[in-house]
């Protein structure tokens, strides 16, 4: 049988980088190539980065990614790489976008994929299933394809396909079979979520039996605004065994090689026969030069890690990379001693590094003793830039021109305290972090343009029974690594407040987060109504409670600021309702 040197290119693109992507694909092809690689992938989209949105209705834009595929082919071969065939996604276009008055029927802008060799496009492939769910409104945006490419490679027939291609059943993967592949190629931007490792696998060993083929899944990596890519890319073989799998979070070539089936010598049909309504088109590339000799190249197998430090892993990276692809040169937070706060600051020092975060005290008269201690010390235990601001001679200052009193007194000290974090922002250019959690995101308990100030919230889709869960766990491996925990555990134990009144606590308006968070979930990441949280085992009062809460609060979150996404449903892109709605789920 054939073998096949693969290098699944697990890299980080920049959305709009036509230059640093193409650079990305120079850089780590040169890295495929000095390993005896074959054939080398990249992600979906790797030239324009992922998802492009909008911008593929510029044709300006979509001109730009044709130009640097073209310019891409021709500096792979004058790096002398031309000899590695080398897989990438681009935008593409055989038409007007589909918005467009001059727009044609079947053409429009496309999820493109084209294999180069020799310095020239030896395959172009369009994305077939466009995902219209979620956080993916492709349909919006690309016209879906109805061909599968077939290029014989080292004398196997590998075929192209993208991502959504993989999740669904039929299309590509069944046509793959009727082909007679032997490995079928799925480059992917596929974003994380809590447990989507868990259920790529099977889905990839499902394809791979549908297609009786060996499957190469390289997905890509990295943040881009509220998303993040895990990478976990991965090699599986036509009989479902596990070859190769990739780390998570972090850029990674893995390079395995791969026994296939030979070709027919007689392909089954000829260029451009058909398939379950796709066409199959067929080429063949030239001699590529054999794996070097020696022993064959493993590229190992990751085994996953437990939830909490995934998603710490998802939620360092996707800030990281938000912070450092808009040009933030640091970061700026409230520390208020609480758990949200901290873990906030932790995984911006983790992001970042200490000397990229500045942490702000803002204490008023309610401010407890323990809440500036604890403050103090997770600023001593991280190292970042500490600073302390008191409020309450602002806050007096508002009091004595304006006759306020109960609520509008609490959210006058969040607001000073917004002031004041965003005045630092414009003087030392910091970008502002925010750090209410998903749970008071989802009753509204915060106050508009005070504790919700922010440029970026890095917990913002972290239930806070999940916030808990991951300053212990964060702390237990700082242990285990023989460092510092950063998170005191006073701000851990204590119970949760706002410290806007006298004596105030989180349970004094919300039930306890134990009882509120599964109601949540059901009802914001599940869709659940009353009827059903009421079947579930909920208390009715307490379901009535939150739902009102959660349907008043629309306008509240419509104005938070992004964040990263860990969930199967996340605040803004994924839950999409409208703030002016008389519907409720009534008692």
């Amino acid at each position: 049988m054939p073998t096949l040197r693969l290098a699944l290119c697990q890299v980080d693109p920049t959305v709009g980088d036509l230059a640093g992507n193409a650079d990305l694909v120079r850089a780590w092809s040169r890295k495929a190539a000095d390993a005896g690689a074959q054939l080398a992938l990249f992600p979906e989209l790797m030239l324009t980065g992922y998802p492009v949105e909008d911008l593929v209705f510029r044709r300006s834009f979509v001109a730009g990614s044709k130009a640097a595929l073209e310019r891409l082919a021709a500096d792979l071969a004058a790096d002398g790489l031309g000899e590695l065939p080398v897989l990438v996604g681009y935008l593409d276009a055989d038409g007007p976008p589909q918005v467009s008055a001059d727009a044609e029927p079947g053409r429009g802008a496309r999820n493109a994929a084209a294999l180069l060799h020799r310095g020239g496009v030896v395959a172009r492939y369009f994305k077939h299933h466009l995902p219209n769910y979620g956080v993916f409104d492709e349909d919006r945006y690309f016209v879906p394809g109805n061909t599968l490419n077939v290029v014989r490679i080292g004398g196997v027939d590998v075929a192209l396909t993208i991502c959504e291609d993989l999740w669904q059943a039929g299309g590509p993967f069944a046509v793959a079979r009727q082909a007679g592949v032997g490995l079928v190629l799925n480059i992917n931007g596929s974003p994380y979520e809590l447990n989507k490792d868990d259920v790529r696998l099977p889905l990839v060993r499902r394809r791979a039996a549908e297609a009786g083929a060996a499957i190469a899944y390289v997905n890509m990596v990295g943040g881009q605004d509220e998303l993040v890519y895990d990478g976990d890319s991965m090699i599986v073989g036509g009989d479902g065994t596990l070859l190769a799998r990739a780390p998570q979070f972090v850029e990674h070539l893995l390079l395995h090689d791969v026994e296939l089936p030979a070709a027919a010598h007689e392909p089954v049909g000829g260029d451009g026969e058909l398939a379950d309504g796709m066409r199959v088109v067929r080429a063949e590339l030239d001699d590529i030069p054999p794996a070097p000799a020696g022993e064959p190249s493993t590229g190992g197998i990751i085994e996953p890690v437990a939830d909490e430090a995934e998603v710490w892993q998802a939620l360092v990276l996707g800030l990281r990379d938000y912070v450092n692809k808009n040009r933030f040169p640091s970061v700026a937070l409230g520390l208020s001693g609480g758990i949200d706060s901290a873990v906030a600051a932790a995984i911006a020092v983790d992001a970042l590094g200490a000397d990229r975060v500045v942490g702000v005290s803002m204490p008023s008269q309610h401010s407890s003793e323990h809440s500036r201690a604890d403050a103090e010390d997770l600023a001593k235990r991280t190292g970042l830039d500490y600073r302390v601001q008191p409020i309450q001679p602002m806050v007096d200052t508002f009091l004595a021109n304006m006759s306020l009193s109960g609520v509008a007194v609490e959210n006058l000290q969040a607001r000073v305290r917004g002031v004041i974090l965003m005045a630092l922002s414009n003087q030392e250019n910091h970008l502002v972090l925010t750090t209410g959690n998903k749970s008071e995101l989802a009753v509204g308990y915060s106050t508009l343009y005070g504790d919700s100030v922010g440029g970026y919230n890095p917990v913002k889709d972290v239930w806070k029974t999940l916030i808990w869960r991951l300053a212990k766990w964060r702390n237990a491996d700082a242990e285990r690594r023989g460092e510092t925990p950063p998170i005191p555990e006073s701000s851990i134990g204590k119970p949760p407040s706002a410290e806007l009144s006298p004596g105030q606590l989180d349970s004094d308006t919300l039930p306890d987060y134990d009882v509120l968070d599964p109601i949540l979930i059901g009802y914001v990441d599940g869709d659940l109504g009353r009827e059903g949280l009421v079947e579930s085992g909920h208390d009715p009062a307490i379901v009535d409670k939150v739902l009102r809460m959660v349907d008043t609060a629309e306008y509240k979150r419509r104005q938070s600021a992004p964040g990263t996404k860990i969930s199967m449903k996340a605040f803004g892109r994924d839950r999409r309702l409208p703030i002016t709605n008389r519907w409720r789920e009534h008692g």
